[in-house]
């Protein structure tokens, strides 16, 4: 891999956010950059929208665009629960805005995602939850930054007997598993869940998801280690993921495009012209996490 053509590829085509983002992690410069250019994907309800997660368009408040921008302010160290931003996104989740009382979950898929382009998967299907992405983690953070409530507890609760039943979880519920163990952790909140055993799970779980058929990394979507550790989670890696990380490492070279970025490894199975900017937004984050992933240590 050249980190060089990677920078340079990172520094000319990046977002606002994603540039602000690569210098917090690798210039060492404020997070209060980060902080300000997240705030314009924000709205005035507190939740995110706005293309802030490029595969879907909607302008409107969603969960899942949320949850991105939670994971946004963990990485760059920026969760201040006094911070406007904030107590913005707790006041939206407290809301309920797109969440199923019934069932007890935010949605992955909101209604409105249909009016403006998106990928195949953002097409609310049924009732629009999908197991627990997000809604651990949307309840993690409630617990963590708002008003501690049994209620959101409850979902940690259920969360955390699903994991223990050893159901197959998908890449995307896992990152949320992650986050919540993450958000406890930091916040030392250990009355809830028992963090030691929720740890052995998650190892468990990402050890059983990411894909070991290392043939398929970068050609298909498949759960890769540098969707994982890419600069967070790496007290997971386990003696079984390290083969799966050097492998990973040994083909970045190659998957390497020849502007220095990397590209992404999905379509979207829709008719909108935008996918080809969507692409444009996501290759230097994708590029940024291959960085991250390339300097982790063994």
């Amino acid at each position: 891999m050249n980190k060089n053509s990677a920078i340079k590829f990172i520094l000319q085509n990046a977002r606002p956010l994603e540039l602000a983002v690569y210098k917090y992690l690798f210039e060492n410069e404020s997070n209060q950059a980060v902080i300000d250019e997240l705030k314009k994907f924000q709205n005035a309800d507190g939740g995110f929208g706005n293309a802030l997660e490029p595969d879907f368009f909607n302008p409107n408040s969603s969960p899942i665009a949320t949850n991105d921008a939670i994971i946004t302010l963990y990485r760059v160290n920026a969760l201040n629960k006094d911070s406007d931003i904030v107590k913005g996104i707790v006041s939206y989740l407290e809301s309920h805005d797109s969440f199923d009382e019934s069932k007890k979950r935010w949605l992955f898929a909101i209604d409105s995602n249909k009016d403006y382009p998106h990928a195949i998967w953002w097409g609310k299907k049924d009732d629009g939850i999908s197991s627990f992405n997000p809604s651990i983690s949307l309840a993690a953070f409630l617990i963590c930054y708002g008003n501690r409530n049994p209620f959101y507890e409850k979902i940690l609760k259920e969360g955390f007997e699903y994991l223990k039943s050893g159901e197959e979880i998908s890449g995307d519920n896992l990152s949320c598993f992650l986050l919540t163990y993450e958000l406890l952790k930091i916040n030392n909140i250990n009355n809830i869940l028992d963090l030691k055993i929720f740890k052995n799970l998650l190892c468990n779980a990402i050890d059983n998801t990411i894909c070991k058929d290392i043939k398929k990394y970068g050609i298909e979507y498949v759960p890769t280690p540098s969707a994982i550790f890419a600069g967070t989670y790496n007290d997971f890696i386990t003696p079984e993921i390290r083969p799966l990380i050097f492998a990973e490492k040994d083909i970045l070279g190659k998957l390497q495009m020849d502007d220095g970025g990397f590209d992404i490894s999905w379509k979207w199975y829709t008719p909108y012209p935008e996918f080809e900017q969507a692409r444009a937004w996501w290759r230097p984050r994708i590029t940024i996490e291959k960085l991250l992933f390339y300097e982790v240590q063994l």
